[in-house]
């Protein structure tokens, strides 16, 4: 696996560290490149609360917090901030927040999480594996009208009611598992998928929490 590199790393820490023993929050820790910079630049009384949803993200974070107590992880949705400043924020108000959003390039490297028509894996999607539905459970269940408009108001994809269709026509047949078996059955409904080789990947990735 290629080792992730951070984005804009030392720019973004560069604008939230104002005060060097304020209380900051990285609202997506993901494999940590963003906390361990802030933790850098930090003094002896600032402090950094991480949050993730992913598993993996979590026991990296685990060792992190071993090693540097100014810092501690919490497992869940960044929704909740104001829920995991008031159990880890020590009664401090908030220097700065960083949200880095969306999907990792370690999620979508990795097959087993399903996020990535590029590689077979299991329909799963899900930031946090511990909960919630995966995606096979939701073209499983989900009304062909509310499948439609998922793909069109978060994928803004055109032909949203045609795959839509052609997805309930096969899980009458045979339930998705893999992610190119629904990968094979979108690309067979879309008229334009030479053109739109990641349209799949977009309707789905964007409502990547079934929950």
């Amino acid at each position: 696996m290629s080792e992730h590199i951070t984005v804009l790393l030392n720019e973004a820490v560069d604008a939230l560290i104002q005060d060097p023993d304020g209380l900051y929050v990285d609202c997506t820790f993901g494999r940590g490149g963003h906390s361990r910079l802030i933790l850098e630049r930090l003094g002896q009384d600032g402090r950094l609360i991480g949050i993730d949803k992913d598993p993996r993200a979590i026991a990296t974070a685990n060792e992190l917090a071993k090693e540097d107590s100014r810092f501690s992880i919490c497992h869940g949705s960044f929704a909740d901030i104001e829920q995991w400043v008031a159990q880890q924020g020590e009664g401090r108000p908030i220097a700065g927040v960083l949200m880095d959003l969306g999907v990792s390039s370690p999620q979508l490297d990795e097959a087993e999480r399903g996020f990535s028509f590029m590689q077979d894996g299991p329909l799963d999607m899900r930031m946090n594996t511990e909960a919630g539905m995966t995606a096979a459970q939701w073209v499983a269940t989900a009304k062909e009208e509310d499948m439609a408009n998922v793909f069109y108001e978060f994928g803004e994809e055109r032909y949203s009611r045609r795959i839509a269709k052609a997805i309930v026509n096969r899980r009458e047949v045979e339930p998705f598992e893999r992610t190119l078996d629904l990968a094979a059955v979108i690309k067979e409904a879309h008229p334009k998928w030479e053109k739109k080789q990641t349209s799949g990947n977009t309707m789905l990735s964007s409502h990547s929490d079934f929950h």
